[in-house]
């Protein structure tokens, strides 16, 4: 087994916290997807983008990548679709802004779509007990918050090089 520089064992991918979340999290991603595909006929990232939008009406385009962590042209397309669709609109914002809003029909779709995804969630919680949720919601922070400024600390390297 490989040592670290203080002596102890290096352990294997497998056993990496980062990669047992990352496993985690793309089994909840795919079994989301296709149920998301096989119910609404919706991928992933779209019903991702129906959701944020959904969650504030006055996202424009960059605000919406932004959020969902996506480059513009990548958000662009998938809102090009949803427009195409019928399930998105734009309308003018201030300046040469323009804003994102559900229609009528990805209303509806929405309201279907949240209603699977809180289905699963309470699945996924009662698998859990009360303690366990507890602990889990604030390890996640913990973890969230650590990330994120270890990202930003990544960035200040990178530039700094």
């Amino acid at each position: 087994m490989l040592k670290r520089e203080d002596g102890g064992d290096l352990v294997p991918i497998s056993e990496l916290l980062s990669y047992r979340l990352s496993r985690t999290s793309s089994a909840l991603s795919r079994s989301a997807a296709l149920r998301y595909r096989r119910e609404f006929d919706v991928s992933l990232g779209e019903w991702r983008t129906i959701a944020l939008i959904a969650a504030d009406p006055t996202l424009t385009l960059n605000r919406l990548a932004r959020r969902a962590g996506l480059d513009k042209a990548q958000m662009s397309r998938v809102v090009r679709g949803l427009v195409e669709r019928g399930l998105v609109g734009r309308t003018e914002g201030s300046g040469r802004t323009r804003q994102l809003a559900l229609t009528e029909a990805g209303v509806v779709l929405y309201r279907g779509l949240i209603a699977a995804a809180n289905e699963r969630d309470d699945v996924f919680a009662a698998a859990l007990s009360p303690e366990e949720a507890g602990a889990l919601g604030r390890a996640l922070e913990k973890l969230a918050d650590l990330a994120l400024t270890m990202e930003r600390e990544e960035r200040e390297r990178l530039d700094d090089a």
